[in-house]
């Protein structure tokens, strides 16, 4: 497949990760909250709409290749962030909740290992970086 057509489809393939999730995140806005609350982070609310807002934002902006390398260092940021803060420890001596969380640990991280090479690759031509604003593929 064609160097484009795989950058492409990686960037769709991340969009579908997170523009749903933000999504999902901003319309249950309590809930989001609430699991932010039960991790122990200050201000649930603040912390649920930036982060919902950012999943949202940013994976729109990987979807049509907008400012993507800086977008995905950011995003790598995010995952690790979120696998540490989120997984990291989770799962209350719960042996599934356990292996759940490790698992989604090692998720977030390998999700991370993937803005970075698209970081580096850029968005190939099909992208608003690539035709709109003149970039190198």
């Amino acid at each position: 497949m064609p160097r484009n057509a795989l950058l492409l489809l990686s960037r769709l393939l991340f969009a579908a990760l997170f523009v749903p999730s933000g999504f999902h995140a901003l319309t249950d806005i309590a809930g989001t909250s609430g699991y932010f609350a039960g991790l122990g982070l200050p201000l649930p609310t603040l912390v649920a709409w930036a982060t919902s807002l950012f999943e949202l934002i940013a994976g729109l902006l990987i979807l049509v290749g907008l400012k993507t390398p800086i977008v995905a260092l950011l995003l790598a940021a995010f995952c690790v962030a979120t696998a540490f803060i989120g997984h990291y420890g989770q799962g209350g001596g719960d042996p599934t909740l356990t292996f759940m969380h490790s698992q989604m640990l090692m998720k977030d991280i390998a999700i991370s290992g993937g803005f970075l090479a698209l970081a580096m690759a850029g968005a190939g031509t099909y992208s608003f970086d690539g035709r709109a604003f003149g970039t190198r593929a």
